[in-house]
């Protein structure tokens, strides 16, 4: 038998896990199952952008050949000025690395700093790419809390207490996922404080940045730090609806005689790769021009903004459920009364609730949350399906004990 690699030991990927693969299995057999696990747009009607759709028009033959490993010239040009307006000093396209999602950047951004044994500030709940790709360049995430009292910004006390010798970077997902919350940005500022005093490069997570709601502004993390190296990621999954199309990029900031090394290793790495995928490259320049796609769905009237608020309608009456309310993204991370309900798994609870409402949801401990509290919802369905999947999560939790 071939035996698994022991790096895999403590990789978890529970948004298309166990309860992923039983929901599939159910639908096999006939059973429609509300897939509440996944950030899909497209898979819930969100349509293709007509500002792509034009980009595509007649390029298609410019998508064929290898591209730069790098990435487009044109694509690049277009993601140093877009980095440029939120405020990130001296951003050129030669400081840009295109690759197929963000999924793909991490990758190339972790692996040519880490080392076994190195430890990585990654925050808890977090999206699991993160601590996954961490555990495989052989080093070790390290959690720091984030206070869902403090509405979910990071426990700056915490951080601070989780930093040491071997503490090589620190990881900021901003908009959340999956709390759905954007930070403050004082406190943004201090934890790049913590990071300026301890020589830590610092990687933020911002794909989201485009779908914030209620008024608020996102503000980049490099923008506050233009001494320090900060690594942004973004891309078009989410913004823009073009999961598929795998379309995303890394921004390398800050004093540029820190990292030559660094961009060394990074570009010995696309190199192999070869290039990213050339025909989402080719719709870079028109989407990142095309504010309007994002804007439409976050303001009222949009599709996120009123699913969000269908959902919370019903949510907020479930006897046993609070939560804390999403400024971005489309996700909520409400958090169970586990005596109520004598929750002691998160995961027998989110298997439960398929197997009797066939709603797919995914549970807090996949985000590496690690009490049993909590879980995920996707606010991607029409309103009146999510207020009708938010009914039958109050019927399913009415009278409900683990057993």
């Amino acid at each position: 038998m071939i035996q698994l690699a022991d790096r895999m030991a403590s990789v978890h990927s529970d948004i298309r896990g166990e309860l992923y693969r039983e929901a599939l299995a159910m639908q096999q057999q006939g059973i429609p199952v509300l897939k509440l696990n996944t950030g899909n747009p497209a898979a819930f009607g969100f349509p293709l952008p007509e500002s792509i759709r034009a980009a595509l028009e007649g390029n298609a033959e410019k998508g064929v050949p290898y591209c730069d490993f790098q990435g487009m010239p044109q694509a690049r040009d277009a993601i140093a000025r877009y980095a440029r307006s939120k405020g990130i000093e001296d951003v050129l396209p030669g400081d840009v690395f295109v690759g197929n999602g963000v999924s793909e950047v991490v990758n190339f951004a972790l692996m040519p700093l880490l080392n076994p044994g190195d430890e990585v500030l990654v925050p808890t709940p977090n999206y699991s790419l993160w601590s996954n790709t961490i555990r495989l360049a052989g080093a070790k995430p390290v959690f720091y809390r984030c206070d869902e009292a403090a509405l979910w910004n990071p426990d700056l006390a915490d951080l601070r207490s989780k930093v040491t010798c071997k503490t090589r970077a620190m990881v900021i997902i901003n908009p959340n996922n999956p709390t759905g919350v954007l930070y403050d940005t004082e406190v943004l500022k201090q934890m790049l404080d913590v990071a300026r005093e301890h020589d830590l490069i610092v990687f933020s997570d911002e794909i989201y940045d485009r779908l914030v709601m209620d008024g608020l502004q996102h503000i980049s993390t490099a923008s506050l730090a233009p001494d320090l190296t900060v690594v942004t990621m973004n891309g078009l999954s989410k913004s823009h609806c073009l999961c598929g199309y795998r379309c995303g990029w890394m921004v390398i900031s800050g004093p540029r005689e820190n990292t030559e090394e660094y961009r060394r290793g990074i570009v010995e790495l696309t190199s192999m790769r070869l290039c990213s995928n050339a025909l989402a490259q080719l719709v870079i320049p028109a989407a990142l021009e095309d504010m309007q796609t994002p804007a439409a769905m976050v303001t009222p009237g949009g599709r996120l903004y009123e699913q969000r608020k269908a959902t919370l309608e019903v949510l907020k009456d479930i006897d046993g459920i609070s939560f804390v309310k999403n400024a971005a993204a489309f996700y909520l991370f409400p958090r169970l009364d586990v005596q109520k309900f004598g929750i002691t798994s998160d995961r027998v609870f989110a298997r439960d609730l398929l197997r009797e409402t066939h709603i797919l949801v995914v549970p807090g401990s996949g985000f590496d949350w690690p009490e049993p509290d909590h879980f995920r919802l996707v606010l991607l369905p029409e309103p009146e399906v999510l207020r009708q999947a938010m009914e039958r999560l109050g019927n399913f939790l009415d009278g409900y004990r683990q057993k």
